[in-house]
Parts: structure tokens; C-alpha cells; sequence
């Protein structure tokens, strides 16, 4: 059920920065013609520390009346404290979501203990999957191999989203995790390689943007075409990293607003992309073979 290109969503916004639900509908179509396999609504791209209960609810209610059974709807629902996480997952299951992304606390630093007792707490108190989603770069809090193997003897928690780019890591979590258990990849620049050996696909920034050419790779990577999801890989090196010239989601809201997909809005404490950058992520989504206005 959750493989493929799966793009953690931008949360359109107004100038204003409330949330303009029209183009959110937009977003959702524009996903649904491009072949994309699934989508993360309000997760790190789509603003989660900014959004409130009420918000993330009716972004999952829209998502999924709109996409009608035809990809799933995961939404993200971590915190660093267990107990609004396990508040906000349960919300997020009540709006119809199909799974949870729940990543790691970020700033109080859990030991490993933590960790396992923080996901099994959320995981005990849903009946929806749950996917582990570790950022250590963007947490300063890894959740290290044998914990995760540990957590997937649960059977609400289903995968990982591992995103430090570490082959090897994944590649040790796939030989020890229980049988069935998924690893998608949280960065874009190695997520070809990442399925060569046995994750399921990516969950993605770059696929907000180039939401055609991320389900290619994924699909020709999970059919064995690994030599075709290289290849694609490669035209979208320069989109990869120009998405990241400034914090995320900064670059690829301008990006989408650039495909005119959403207005420019975004709330603090993050700012617009800098006029400086403007022509760096253009010519990078040009390279990656998209047609600008």
C-alpha cells in the first residue's frame, strides 16, 4: 500500500498565511494526473510545527475526499511530546487518514529507550499503520538501527522513512526487521539506490515539483529498471539539491508557486525564498525538464 513516489505535500497559503483550501484541491488533482502513489499531508514540507490541530484535520479531510481511495493519505503527526502525539494521531485517524508519519521528538533528545516507548505509546493508541520517520540532521535525535528493528515487531508500525542517506543503515534494518516491513526513503539523492536494494520508494520533497519524473524513477527502480531509475536520477541531481539552497520548504514552495500551482504564502518564522535564489532553483527545474510559464 505505501510504495512509490510519495510526496510529503506543501500546505498551500495565502499572503496572509491561512491556508487557501482551493489550491489545495488544485495540488491534489495536479497529483492525481502526474501518477504520484501517495501523499503526506502536513508533514516537515507542509509546515507541520506551524499548523494546529483543526488545520491538519481538515487538510486530511479534503486529501482524502479529493484522491477518493485512489492513493493513500498519511498524515503526519509526530511531535516531541508523546502525549500530543498520541492526541494528534488520534485526530488525524478520525479525519480518515490511511497511516501516520510520526517523526522522531526533536530538541528534548530521547535515549533509544525513549524512542521505543515513545512510538510504542502512539502505535497502542491507533488502529491505523504507523510509519517511524527519522531526520536526525533536522532532530539532533537518531533512531539507530536496532531500535527500529525492534519497533517493527509491532504490529501497527509498518515501516521507516530513513532519511540520513545511509544505504548501509537501511540495508541493515531490510536484513532485520520482521518479514513484510518497509523502508522508504526520506532523500531524494540516494532514493534510486535506496530501492535497488529493497526499499519501497521515497518519500519525497522533489516530487512536489517533478511529480511525474519521481514516479518514473520509482516505478522502473521497483520493476528492476535500475539502470533507467539511475538515469532519471541523475537529470533531477541539480532539482534535488537547488530544493535545499535554503532551509525546507522554503525553496519548493517557491518552486510550486513558480509551476503556478499555489500562491506564495508561508508563515513565520520562515520566509520567502531570497530574490538571489530565485534563478537557481528556476534553472534547476528547467534542467529537470519541467515547462515553466
Amino acid at each position: 500500500m505505501f510504495k512509490g513516489s510519495i510526496p510529503a505535500l506543501v500546505t498551500p497559503m495565502r499572503d496572509d498565511g491561512t491556508i487557501d483550501f482551493a489550491a489545495w484541491d488544485a495540488l491534489l488533482d495536479f497529483h492525481l494526473r502526474e501518477g504520484t502513489d501517495g501523499v503526506v499531508v502536513g508533514g516537515t514540507t507542509g509546515e507541520s510545527p506551524v499548523l494546529d490541530r483543526s488545520e491538519l484535520e481538515e487538510l486530511v479531510r479534503r486529501a482524502k475526499a479529493r484522491v477518493g481511495g485512489r492513493m493513500p493519505v498519511i498524515a503526519g503527526s509526530g511531535t516531541n511530546s508523546t502525549a500530543k502525539s498520541v492526541a494528534l494521531s488520534q485526530a488525524a485517524e478520525a479525519a480518515g487518514a490511511d497511516a501516520l508519519l510520526v517523526v522522531t521528538p526533536y530538541y528534548n533528545r530521547p535515549t533509544q529507550e525513549g524512542l521505543f516507548r515513545h512510538f510504542t505509546a502512539i502505535a497502542d493508541a491507533v488502529g491505523v499503520p504507523v510509519i517511524l520517520y527519522n531526520v536526525p540532521g533536522r532532530t539532533a535525535c537518531d533512531m539507530l538501527a536496532d531500535t527500529v528493528v525492534r519497533l517493527s515487531h509491532h504490529p501497527r508500525i509498518v515501516g521507516v522513512k530513513e532519511a540520513t542517506g545511509d544505504v548501509a543503515r537501511s540495508e541493515a534494518i531490510l536484513r532485520q526487521a520482521r518479514p513484510g516491513f518497509i523502508v522508504l526513503s526520506g532523500d531524494d539523492p540516494t532514493a534510486a539506490e535506496l530501492i535497488r536494494v529493497g526499499a519501497k520508494g521515497v518519500i519525497s520533497v522533489t516530487a512536489n515539483v517533478a511529480a511525474r519524473a519521481m514516479h518514473d524513477l520509482c516505478a522502473a527502480g521497483l520493476e528492476g529498471r535500475h539502470g533507467e531509475a539511475a538515469a532519471i536520477n541523475e537529470r533531477l541531481i541539480p532539482l534535488h539539491k537547488a530544493l535545499f539552497v535554503e532551509a525546507n520548504p522554503i525553496p519548493v514552495k517557491w518552486a510550486v508557486h513558480r509551476m503556478g500551482l499555489i500562491g506564495t504564502g508561508i508563515r513565520l518564522p520562515l520566509t520567502p525564498l531570497s530574490p538571489g535564489l530565485h534563478a537557481t532553483v528556476e534553472a534547476a527545474m528547467v534542467a529537470a525538464g519541467l515547462t515553466l510559464d
